[in-house]
């Protein structure tokens, strides 16, 4: 099941070019998507504000609802965001490694569902896609 898209997501965060080819990654993250019961986002970015846009971005391709409005954003330089869709809960909190991307934890209570950890992606791989790259199957909120 899946096995050349999740090959291609291991590889992203073991191998530098491995994000090269950004279309294919963003193609293997929708394909997993619906054998997942849900997923759960991390953001290593220089700034909240890097961190919560990067967050909305995934969250609406992605097809799962936003996070609340964080509260946290007196924290000035680099943080970890951390964020569950299924309970609606976040933290946000300094960072002070030096990775910065986006991981992404896929969960399933079904045996054939995928439980496993991906990333890290770029805060931007999202950032420059059309609505018709986006499969229908997706609930993503930018299909026209």
């Amino acid at each position: 099941m899946l096995e050349t898209e999740q090959t291609l997501l291991k590889r992203v965060g073991l191998i530098e070019d491995a994000i090269a080819d950004r279309p294919a990654v963003r193609q293997a993250l929708y394909a997993i998507r619906p054998h997942c019961d849900y997923q759960i986002f991390g953001i290593c970015a220089e700034s909240p504000q890097e961190a919560i846009a990067a967050l909305n971005r995934y969250t609406d391709v992605l097809g799962y609802p936003r996070a609340p409005e964080l509260d946290s954003l007196d924290l000035d330089g680099p943080v970890y965001l951390k964020y569950n869709p299924k309970t609606d809960l976040y933290y946000l909190n300094p960072y002070e490694g030096n990775e910065r991307g986006v991981i992404i934890s896929c969960q399933s209570v079904y045996d054939d569902g995928i439980r496993d950890t991906y990333g890290h992606f770029p805060l931007d791989l999202f950032d420059e896609i059309s609505p018709e790259e986006i499969p229908e199957e997706i609930p993503s909120k930018l299909h026209p």
